[in-house]
């Protein structure tokens, strides 16, 4: 994984990443700083790892993971478009070869439920990643009575972890949710897309998608 610990050691990638969360934060948006780039690089890791992806693929998914939001600091409207031009940037600079290039940008490109479409396996694993970090430590706003349905619905997830198993071809979001804060119904208002792009990651991956909340198996 050389060329994906040049990428996180990179100042400048660090600072970008750094400062598109102090913009989010600004607009009141969930944490998006290096514990959800970090989680995603390594969720896109792991489908890429257990799906017998060769490692080039799955170090190119582990970057991709890091590097998909950095468009965020210059507007959070069409933020995967950004990124990849920005990415693209920073790679050509890098010196990294143009197919690997080609294949991270492709996947930051596409990787929002707004216009989202499954273009290869990393894409597909990016999506999966990154729709299924949902978990209370990405509330800023800790004041519950000044939560709206986006804090509530994150702050309210205790415990959240993606589960692939290749054997049985399925994707699984495993959520446990505290319904004294927020109705599973809630989830749904505001995850639904999120769900639906899952699902279809899942299904270019070869995979059946499911989520499981509070131990039942909801799709």
């Amino acid at each position: 994984m050389k060329l994906l610990e040049l990428v996180k050691k990179d100042n400048k990638i660090k600072a970008y990443i750094q400062k598109a969360d102090e913009s989010l934060s600004a607009i009141g948006y969930t944490e998006h700083s290096f514990a959800h780039v970090t989680r995603v690089s390594n969720d896109t890791i792991y489908v890429l790892k257990t799906l017998g992806y060769d490692e080039k693929q799955i170090e190119l998914g582990g970057i991709a993971g890091y590097l998909h939001d950095i468009g965020n600091v210059v507007h959070r409207q069409q933020h995967a478009q950004t990124g990849a031009i920005m990415a693209f940037r920073i790679l050509d600079t890098l010196d990294f070869d143009a197919e690997d290039i080609s294949d991270i940008i492709s996947a930051i490109g596409n990787h929002d439920e707004g216009n989202a479409t499954c273009v290869s396996p990393i894409g597909a694993a990016l999506i999966l990643a990154d729709k299924s970090d949902v978990r209370r430590s990405r509330v800023r706003n800790r004041h519950l009575e000044t939560f709206d349905i986006h804090d509530r619905v994150n702050y309210a997830v205790t415990k959240s972890k993606l589960n692939v198993n290749k054997e049985e071809a399925y994707a699984e979001l495993n959520l446990e949710i505290d319904t004294t804060i927020t109705p599973i119904l809630d989830y749904f208002e505001i995850f639904l897309g999120r769900m639906l792009l899952c699902k279809k990651a899942s299904d270019y991956l070869g995979l059946h998608f499911r989520l499981v909340i509070n131990g039942q198996r909801i799709l």
